[in-house]
């Protein structure tokens, strides 16, 4: 496995490397992000991550000084799933200069994530199309769990005619349906035990056992700040209409001082 920094020596890197799948994170890998890796391997002959914490996509007051950084164990990780290439630049590498173009995201990132995390979709669309295009891969592979990312992701490519297939990866979970994030570690045992209780009530709205509203209510109820808790199409996130089938439930809420996201998609009928 080798591990670039810079653009020039990724160029060089990737020019032998033929059809590409990549995997683009933020590092301090957990057995989520290898799953990527594992669903990359599976649709191209070489694979390539990237490991850089975006500051563009973090709020003054959100966590990017203290994010996880783990740089040692997760290219062992990597290297251990067969990995080929690993993008690691620094931010003088990806943004030497103040980025004064980004990519404007449709209306949708406003809503969700977007209402509780302004500009959050023109940071992770900026940085995600630059990452394209320096690796130029034929897929990139993205997961689930940040349904939102993923949709806003595809629309950037599709209308930006990129040369690149985007696979969505199934969120993965501990056994207690707990999803997989970076950002698990920063709970308390007694918070630990209480994340469960996101996912079970997601399942609750899916299987019709309970309406979003209760849901949220339920939440709150066990000490939860709920941020949002809604319903919405897959296909373009917007509010379900009469006859809707395909949808999905997401979700964020905090617990303690930890944000969680999660989602569970659903057939109506």
């Amino acid at each position: 496995m080798r591990v670039v920094r810079t653009i020039e020596e990724l160029r060089t890197a990737r020019a032998g490397l033929g059809a590409l799948a990549f995997v683009p994170t933020m590092g301090n890998l957990h057995a989520g992000h290898l799953a990527l890796v594992r669903l990359a391997r599976q649709r191209a002959p070489r694979v390539a991550a990237s490991i850089f914490v975006n500051r563009l996509q973090f709020a003054p007051h959100e966590d990017f000084e203290h994010y996880p950084r783990t740089f040692e164990a997760d290219c062992a990780a990597l290297e251990a799933e067969g990995v080929d290439l690993v993008f690691a630049p620094d931010e003088g590498v990806l943004y030497p200069e103040p980025q004064s173009f980004l990519v404007e995201p449709p209306p949708i990132a406003n809503q969700l994530e977007g209402q509780f995390r302004p500009r959050f979709f023109h940071g992770v669309a900026t940085v995600v199309l630059k990452l394209l295009n320096c690796v130029q891969p034929r897929i990139a592979v993205f997961g689930k769990k940040d349904y939102q990312q993923l949709h806003i992701v595809r629309g950037m490519v599709r209308q930006f005619d990129l040369p690149v297939e985007i696979v969505a990866a199934e969120t993965v979970r501990e056994p207690d349906g707990l999803a997989l994030s970076s950002r698990n570690s920063y709970l308390s045992a007694a918070e630990r035990a209480e994340a469960p209780r996101l996912h079970r009530l997601l399942c609750a709205v899916r299987d019709g056992r309970e309406t979003a509203t209760g849901a949220l209510a339920a939440l709150g109820a066990a000490g939860w700040t709920v941020d949002y808790l809604e319903l919405r199409r897959q296909s373009d996130l917007a509010p379900p209409q009469a006859g809707d089938r395909d949808l999905v439930v997401l979700a964020a809420a905090r617990l303690g001082a930890t944000r969680l996201i999660d989602n569970v998609e659903l057939q109506l009928g």
